[in-house]
Formats: C-alpha cells, structure tokens, sequence
C-alpha cells in the first residue's frame, strides 16, 4: 500500500500545518506475505516541521525498521535502515546517524529485550530515539529514561504528533492490532469474518474486547462507515471488503479505517472531510482526511488497517 500526506515545512515559530490531506493509492501488485508497520510523525527536525516515517517490516527471512525524514521541499528523503536479524544479537542495540540538509541526526536503539505480539513491530521493553540538536525529536517505545540516558539529550521543546498508522496483517479470518483512539491509553482491535459456510457472510470489529459493529449480509454491505463510542469518545470506522469476497484468496484486501472523532467536527469547507465508505457508490479507489485544526491532536490520527486473507 502507499500513502503520501504533504504537510507544510515551518519553524518552530510558526503555527503548525493546517488542512492537510492523507491520499491512498493503490499500488500493482503485493503478493509478497510481509508483515509492516508504517507510522508518519510530524516532528520537528533540525528546526522545521518535517514528516518522520518509521517502518518495521518482518517475513519469514529478515525483520528490519527504517527511518525516514522528509526533506524541506518534501520531494526527497534522508533515511537509514536496521537488519534485527535473529541472529545477528549485537545489531538489536546500536546507534546510527546521518545528515539532513547539512544538520546531523542521531538514531538510537535497545531491542534485546523487546516484547513482540507475533507482529514486526514491538509493544514494550524497547526504545528508538531520534535526537537532532541535542533534543530526542521523537521517542518510541517504555525504555524512556534508559534512552535519555544513553543519547545525552534532553526531551524535545515540542512533542512529535503521530499523523498515522497504517498496518498490512495476514490471517485466516481474525485480525489484530493496537493503536491509540484518544489520549488515555492504547486500544485492542479485533477484525473477524465469516466470508464462506452455510451462512451468509459477516463481520464483527470489536475493540477492547467489546463487539461494536456487527454487518450482516456482507455481500451486499461490503462497503459502508458507523461511528462507534470508545470510552465515551466518537470514533469514525470505515470498511471495504469488496476484494474478500469476489477476489481470489491471497489477492485481495480488506481496508479498515479508524478516525477519532464525530464527523460533524470536520470542517464544512473541507469537501472531502470523511469520503470513504457510505455504502456501495465509493469505488475504493481514494480515501481523503482534511485536518483544519491550527494544533494537530489525538482527534487526526488516522489508523489504516490491511487485512490480508490466506489460505
């Protein structure tokens, strides 16, 4: 899958970015069982709103993270990759750097003992911290004093904002990840299906072990958008499963997305505020957030999910 999500260069002393927008884009083929994580943060680096994209990537012969920085103009990037090959033990801890536009940034990382749920990406007892001008800019993971301690650097002035999160899972008919809905803690998500059998197909999204949406009929609902309570706050969930019924197995995706926030708070300039789903008259073939806010918050993240089914 390839997103792109163009966001205005500025100081620290100007606003941060408004109306942005997030494209999705269908890419030719993926017929490759790699497990990703993809996460944007606009973070400031070496004195400017830049996007920060951090990748982890596992299959059955490698497992790797990458980070890349966008450069001012957005039409090239800085980036450095890390093999965590099972075994190579001396590469889960290490210290990278390189230049961005004449300014030096720093990478940083302990993985020795992180903890992983059978995807690419781990859920506790790690770090990677990128440090530019002697601020760590953006901070992953729990090991948060062991990392200062280690870079010699001070938290950032502002804090680096996840933009998005977009996963590819592989399963048979249940799929799973964690991401965070509102400011207060992380949230369990669960996609299940039954596409073939005696009975109609249908699909229930749970989170935090709750079922929110239950669609029967899939057949002819395999397009459509509800917004659902997390504790107590709107979230937008959008669906298209039109490939896991009349595709063949392995080829086609379902996509689920997760948007914080009512759709009435959208912006009633901004024309393509929340265009996906509503039914069967969406093609699938873009999907379009606006972001009016003058401070990115919890409220315009966005968490793009890839189900891939397998036999």
């Amino acid at each position: 899958m390839s997103f792109q999500r163009s966001v205005r260069v500025q100081s620290l002393n100007q606003p941060s970015p408004l109306a942005e927008r997030i494209t999705y884009e269908e890419p030719l083929t993926n017929k490759t069982a790699q497990s990703t994580v993809t996460c944007v943060y606009l973070t400031n680096v070496a004195g400017y709103w830049r996007n920060v994209t951090v990748l982890w990537c596992k299959n059955l012969m490698n497992h790797s993270f990458s980070i890349k920085v966008d450069s001012l103009e957005g039409d090239y990037h800085f980036s450095c990759k890390i093999d965590l090959k099972p075994w190579h033990f001396w590469s889960k801890k290490g210290f990278k750097s390189f230049e961005v536009e004449g300014n030096q940034v720093e990478v940083y990382w302990d993985l020795r003992s992180a903890k992983f749920s059978g995807g690419p990406e781990p859920f506790a007892d790690y770090y990677v911290a990128l440090v530019s001008d002697e601020e760590v800019v953006l901070l992953l993971g729990d090991y948060k004093k062991k990392a200062y301690k280690r870079t010699k650097s001070r938290p950032a002035l502002v804090d680096a904002v996840l933009v998005y999160k977009k996963e590819n899972v592989f399963a048979k008919r249940s799929f799973s990840t964690r991401a965070k809905l509102d400011e207060r803690k992380e949230h369990e998500i669960v996609v299940e299906s039954s596409t073939s059998g005696p009975r109609d197909p249908e699909m229930w999204i749970s989170i935090d072990g709750i079922v929110l949406i239950h669609v029967r009929n899939l057949q002819w609902k395999f397009r459509g958008n509800q917004t659902v309570q997390v504790n107590k706050h709107p979230v937008q969930v959008f669906w298209d499963v039109h490939d896991w019924l009349f595709s063949s197995p392995g080829l086609g995706h379902g996509l689920f997305i997760f948007k914080p926030g009512a759709p009435d708070q959208c912006d009633s300039n901004s024309r393509e505020c929340s265009s996906h789903g509503g039914g069967g008259d969406s093609d699938g073939s873009s999907t379009g957030f606006y972001s009016t806010k003058s401070n990115l918050t919890a409220s315009e993240f966005c968490l793009f999910l890839h189900a891939w089914k397998i036999d």
